[in-house]
């Protein structure tokens, strides 16, 4: 059959769908671009947030129309909106044929062809709550089957799956259940393979990426890993996305600062810096303590990209908090910061509390420390004028078709500002190739680089 599939959401949901069609195609089915012309619909949702949840509610109605004048005979719902909502989505979307959750990955087979397995069966609406569900315990490894949908020159790879934290605003623990490691030995073969392919920026994810191996009492197992990650043939970068601010460790810096193949990036949401804020949140630290971890993860790793994520209107939040929190973001000046508007989701610890910080506020505190981060980027986008900087060559903007874009190693794919070049030649500018050049300007948050030297081929094969 033919499988149109949609994937909405996190690089960690990302891979979960490249696994499932990896399955599929295994299986002896075809993947196609094309909605119209496809068999079996699957559309892989998110469920973080209420804009996340409607923009995979939107995407289940459009794919259930496509299923009425089309050729699809089939639904399929996937992801965490599957997990936490099967009962109504099958209530209320009729033409929904098969809901499968986080922990049913490999039930795609047998949902493609047409039986369903135990899990797959809708719950009855009055069953047992959400907090109670026998959570996910799936994990693929090294010989999983996998269908990239990214460009070929990277990929993500989960170094572990779930999450024990209890973080107050968080459903993930309970949709994705606990946290769980690979071995080291599956992710460097899935390494090797993905390098094999053609991959050069190989990227770590998972709910916490430092915890990885803690789970396993295998203390300072990512400095271990990133090292042998770090003699893996064709490879040329490897970036650590979902760091957490207690388990930074000094060997994992130590190994980021001396693998060179290693990108000198720390991407950690810190979420707040108040630290009556993050006591309701149920996070570690406060203002005196992310300053002190921030120094010394400067420190160790000289030249370190840094980026973080904000969460403006939490239940509660003061304007005198919310004041903590831009002093900080002031004072520290991360490379990149993204913020969002607090969600009040069921199913959360923070679901009790009154959400009494109303939504024109909550607005407004996300563009306030967006403005100001605004003007920190430009400061130090100027200063980088005239610098000589290696890119990794991405292709074609989306924007513009006829100008190419890259990213520096600061820079991370599909969520971090980019680079783009004053040619575009296709002989030289080649995606993933690395070309070194010079920054001639800045364009708010973009760099505008003039290409010297092709310094890496492009992928064969």
């Amino acid at each position: 059959m033919k499988i149109g599939f949609l994937s909405l959401g996190c690089p960690k949901n990302l891979v979960d769908g490249e696994v499932m069609l990896g399955l599929a195609e295994q299986a002896g089915h075809e993947i196609t671009n094309d909605a119209s012309n496809a068999d079996v619909l699957v559309v892989n949702t998110c469920a973080f947030i209420d804009s996340a949840k409607q923009e995979s509610i939107d995407a289940i109605l459009e794919m259930a129309e496509q299923k009425k004048s089309g050729a699809c005979r089939t639904l399929i719902v996937t992801g965490c909106l599957g997990e936490r909502y099967r009962e109504e989505l099958k209530r209320e979307i009729p033409e929904i044929d098969v809901v499968l959750g986080t922990g049913e990955v490999p039930e795609i087979v047998s949902a493609l062809s047409g039986t369903k397995g135990q899990r797959s069966k809708v719950r009855e609406a009055a069953a047992v709550p959400l907090t109670l569900y026998k959570k996910p315990t799936y994990l693929y490894d090294a010989a999983t089957p996998r269908h990239l949908s990214t460009p070929r020159h990277f990929a993500y790879v989960k170094v572990a799956e779930g999450c024990d934290y209890t973080c107050s605003f968080c459903i993930i623990p309970t949709l994705r259940g606990a946290y769980r490691s690979r071995t080291a030995d599956s992710i460097v073969t899935e390494a090797r393979n993905l390098a094999a392919r053609g991959v050069k920026e190989l990227i770590l994810i998972s709910q916490d990426t430092t915890f990885y191996g803690n789970d396993r009492g295998e203390r300072g197992a990512l400095a271990r890993l990133l090292r042998e990650l770090n003699g893996v043939d064709g490879l040329e970068w490897i970036r650590l996305l979902y760091l957490y601010p207690t388990t930074i460790t000094d060997d994992t810096l130590a190994a980021m600062a001396e693998c060179e193949k290693v990108c000198r990036y720390v991407d950690l949401p810190l979420q707040h810096a108040s630290a009556a804020v993050l006591e309701r949140m149920r996070r570690p630290g406060n203002r005196a303590s992310y300053d002190k971890l921030l120094a010394r993860i400067r420190e160790r790793v000289p030249g370190v990209t840094l980026r973080t994520t904000f969460i403006a209107g939490y239940p509660g939040e003061t304007e005198a908090e919310f004041d903590e929190l831009r002093a900080f973001v002031r004072d520290t000046e991360f490379d990149h910061v993204g913020v969002f508007t607090y969600s009040h989701e069921e199913g959360t610890r923070a679901y009790s509390a009154d959400d009494d910080v109303t939504p024109p506020v909550k607005r407004r505190r996300r563009d306030q420390l967006m403005e100001m981060q605004k003007g920190i980027v430009a400061r130090a986008q100027a200063r980088r004028v005239g610098q000589r900087v290696r890119v990794l060559v991405d292709g074609p903007s989306g924007e513009h078709r006829l100008v190419v874009q890259g990213r520096l190693a600061g820079q991370a794919p599909e969520i971090d500002p980019v680079v783009f070049f004053t040619e575009s030649d296709p002989d030289e500018l080649i995606p993933g190739t690395f070309v070194e050049g010079e920054v001639v300007a800045a364009r708010e948050y973009d760099l505008v680089v003039s290409p010297v030297l092709s310094l890496v081929e492009a992928p064969s094969g």
